[in-house]
């Protein structure tokens, strides 16, 4: 996730504004002595060595730091990077945007990538944070990494995160309506840390823990809320538990995949001996499908479902499935984060992705999604949330293919937005 700018309701007679500045928008790349590290964003190759041999098609295309040495007539030295180790590619993006629902937003995004033993055999490791700010006091602190042993041997995931979140809660079920919109503050840790052992061909599986620790929790308003009801009005909750993780990955680059299968399931048991609130279980299905097109070779339709399932105890209302919690924060484009919540999710999301200039600078998506949460405290889904929108690609580093997003989604009840993203939504 780059940076996300939604609005949350937007009728004729309210206009949003933003403004997307990167400035100064680079990429650096450096040798850090004994340290092989290439491109700038997450990699995922085959367990057999990977084919490492620049592509002399990639020559040829252009990126958002070619454009500017262009316009600032900056003559580039011969193009040597090369797949070796000693070699940093560092992005580093910053941007401010401004909506009149959310208030403005300051954020730098980095993403460091580095080889941890020979290229020739071992994945691409990355870290990825993108620490952001908001007008409305908000603040977000998250490190996402993908650490590689040598050989694909292990694979290290982590996702640790701080927030300060002034936002807001529209109740549970698929039939909530905006118009319960209410004010919930609240701090929140997430440590989430994951070792998956290489078991044969693109497949791993592992075991982790998980820790969702919400603090300071404040709802404001009317106090005859969801979060209220559901919750008892508590003020801290704490779920903490172990998990078991199977994954399918063959795809070769994370940032921009072009003909490849992702499939992914995870079971979490939070226990109160580990000091959980309560004793409650959760298991998470992932699954993305990325086809090429024959006709044109920057052509791709992507599939992506999220499927999350909570069972056996009671789950904490900020820990319940809900829009825009999956780990990019990229769910249900067209609607704010939270928007629906339940003790279920089903998101299914299709996408378009199709070139508009010959050398790779610029491409578009079309995209639709849909998710369903049960209503409470029925249980029972009665509603499906359609989400759709277009969107433009801007190429930052022709080597890693990373584009950065700029999408606009809409949804039901006037909900629509734009979205920002560094890397591709999926």
């Amino acid at each position: 996730m780059f940076i996300t700018i939604q609005s949350k309701n937007i009728t004729g007679k309210r206009l949003l504004f933003t403004l997307l500045l990167i400035a100064p928008a680079y990429i650096m790349k450096a040798q850090i002595k004994g340290l092989p590290i290439e491109q700038d964003s997450l990699t995922t190759a085959h367990k057999h060595k990977p084919n490492r041999k620049p592509n002399d098609s990639l020559y040829k295309q252009e990126d958002f730091t070619d454009v500017l040495f262009k316009v600032a007539h900056i003559k580039a030295k011969p193009d040597t990077a090369k797949l070796k180790p000693g070699k940093l590619y560092l992005a580093v993006f910053p941007a401010i945007g401004y909506t009149l629902a959310n208030g403005g937003t300051a954020t730098v995004a980095a993403n460091a990538s580095f080889y941890t033993a020979r290229i020739d055999s071992t994945n691409l490791s990355s870290v990825l944070t993108y620490p952001l700010y908001s007008l409305y006091h908000q603040i977000i602190v998250p490190v996402i990494s993908s650490v590689w042993t040598e050989q694909n041997n292990i694979n290290f995931l982590g996702d640790w995160r701080y927030y300060r979140y002034p936002s807001y809660t529209y109740g549970l079920g698929g039939n909530s309506s905006r118009l319960n919109e209410d004010q919930l503050n609240y701090s929140y840790v997430k440590v989430d840390q994951e070792a998956l052992k290489n078991l044969a061909n693109n497949l791993y599986g592992g075991i982790g823990y998980n820790l969702d620790y919400h603090f300071y929790i404040q709802q404001l308003g009317t106090p005859e809320t969801d979060y209220n009801t559901y919750n008892n009005g508590a003020t801290k909750t704490v779920s903490s538990g172990i998990l078991a993780h199977l994954k399918y990955d063959s795809r070769t680059n994370i940032n921009n995949p072009k003909d490849a299968l992702f499939a992914s399931i995870s079971y979490r048991y939070n226990s109160t001996l580990l000091g959980s609130d309560d004793d409650w279980q959760d298991v998470q299905i992932e699954i993305r499908k990325y086809i090429k097109l024959a006709s044109n070779p920057n052509s791709v339709l992507a599939f992506w479902t999220w499927d999350e399932y909570t069972f056996g105890g009671k789950v904490p209302y900020l820990d319940l499935p809900s829009t825009g919690w999956d780990t990019y924060a990229n769910t249900g484009r067209g609607y704010i984060q939270g928007r629906y919540r339940g003790t279920s999710l089903i998101y299914l999301e299709s996408e378009y992705r199709f070139g508009l200039t010959h050398n790779g600078l610029l491409g578009g998506v079309l995209f639709a999604n849909g998710e369903a949460v049960p209503n409470w405290p029925s249980n029972r889904i009665t509603t499906i949330n359609p989400g759709y929108g277009i969107g433009l690609r801007i190429k930052l580093n022709r080597y890693s293919d990373t584009n950065l997003c700029i999408d606009y989604g809409w949804g039901t009840q006037g909900s629509q937005g734009v979205f920002f993203n560094l890397g591709e939504v999926f």
